[in-house]
């Protein structure tokens, strides 16, 4: 599948739009349907619209909408005709990641798009005018579900979870939501930064996946810990994970998947939910807090370090994790870029980064600094509706 959401418009500036079946293909309003090669004026009519394993004949089709131009487009509402007939360009669309909705859908239609189709309840808020309003961000869920619908792997990805951790009180929340992670088969490597194994055995002994772990001591810098564990993978990628906080089901999967779309080196999500634990509440950074530091489905040299995903292979061409205490993230992906390693940012709805004081964190900055660069704000733990059984997660930490 070459079409990936990569230019994806999170703030759209026009409404819905309709999809039609022309007779020879899909159209769009404001696309009307342009042969490839029109045919002549005493063209006898068109034959009856094709089942959907039957294709127009390359002189009548239409040419396939224009996802560029349907970008600034809230979405597609999508209008059947009286039969079956090819969906073809409809699944291109949902690949791209142009929400699309339908009233109802026809039994011809696959079970699992007419269901994305039909539910509608992303429409129920309406854009308010600001950028990042919750209409777009429900918006945005759906068009997720829909990438997901077209690009996940048939057979799951083996991922290695990298965890470094001098919090022992942070794992059992950790590997609890490592096991939730779907779509990948999943080994668990654990760097014990100074913790000794004694104090998480419980925690790994109920995790009904593959662990490992090493000890390291506390005065080892990050980075090396982080290789220590990373040496015991076994699993095709890599993947680092935060202890200290949250993920989405479908984290892993996702990461994946735009590795895969993409054809990138490296991918991570972007960093925009942030749980501020001293306030309780959450906050959703602005695309614009760094000028457009934050968008998604980009090429960029940033991702949110808790979400980088390289191959083991590239992990080893890359050089691993820099041997320091702090930055060990950053300079990571800097290191990616020097080699000459493709990074891509996807959706960060699935991830939220939880924020205390500043002293408890290798990423310091005061909570200030958040609250001046948010979009939203919300009081309590309100992620994503990606992230699913939010209330429970938050409770659980």
């Amino acid at each position: 599948m070459s079409v990936t959401p990569c230019g994806f418009t999170r703030t759209p500036d026009q409404g819905l739009a309709r999809l039609r079946w022309s007779g020879a293909g899909w159209a769009t309003d404001g696309q009307p349907p342009e042969t490839a090669e029109p045919p002549p004026a005493s063209a006898p009519p068109p034959p009856p619209t094709p089942a959907p394993a039957s294709t127009p004949p390359a002189s009548t089709r239409t040419q396939p909408p224009d996802i560029a131009a349907l970008r600034p487009l809230r979405g597609l509402e999508v209008d059947w005709p009286a039969g079956p007939v090819p969906l073809d360009d409809v699944v291109r669309l949902a690949a791209a990641g142009v929400p699309l909705t339908a009233a109802h859908a026809p039994a011809w239609v696959p079970a699992g798009l007419a269901a994305l189709l039909t539910d509608r309840s992303w429409l129920a808020h309406e854009p308010d005018g600001t950028v990042r309003c919750l209409a777009d961000l429900r918006r945005e869920e759906h068009s997720v579900r829909l990438r997901r619908l077209v690009h996940r792997p048939a057979n799951p990805p083996s991922v290695s979870v990298v965890m470094a951790t001098k919090r022992p009180e942070l794992v059992p929340g950790a590997l609890a939501q490592i096991a939730r992670q779907r779509g990948a088969e999943v080994e668990v490597l654990l760097g014990l930064h100074g913790v000794p194994y004694e104090s998480v055995r419980q925690a790994v002994e109920d995790l009904q996946l593959p662990v490992a772990w090493k000890e390291v001591p506390a005065e080892v810098p990050f980075g090396t810990v982080l290789n220590e564990a990373a040496a015991l993978a076994g699993g095709h990628y890599l993947a680092k994970w935060d202890d200290d906080d949250w993920y989405g089901p479908d984290h892993l999967a996702d990461l994946v998947m735009a590795l895969t779309y993409s054809g990138a080196d490296v991918t991570g999500t972007s960093g925009e939910f942030f749980y501020l634990e001293p306030l309780r509440a959450t906050i959703r950074r602005s695309a614009f807090a760094s000028g457009a530091a934050y968008r998604s489905e980009v090429w960029s040299d940033h991702v949110a370090g808790g979400t980088i995903l390289v191959s083991r292979e590239d992990f080893h061409r890359i050089g691993g994790f820099p041997a320091q205490p702090r930055a060990v993230d950053r300079d990571f992906l800097k290191a990616a870029s020097e080699v000459g390693a493709s990074i891509y940012r996807t959706h960060g709805l699935g991830y939220v980064l939880r924020r205390g004081l500043s002293g408890a964190h290798t990423w310091q900055l005061p909570l200030a600094h958040f609250l001046k660069v948010a979009t939203s704000q919300w009081r309590g733990f309100r992620p994503s509706l990606l992230m699913e059984d939010a209330d429970a997660r938050v409770e659980a930490a």
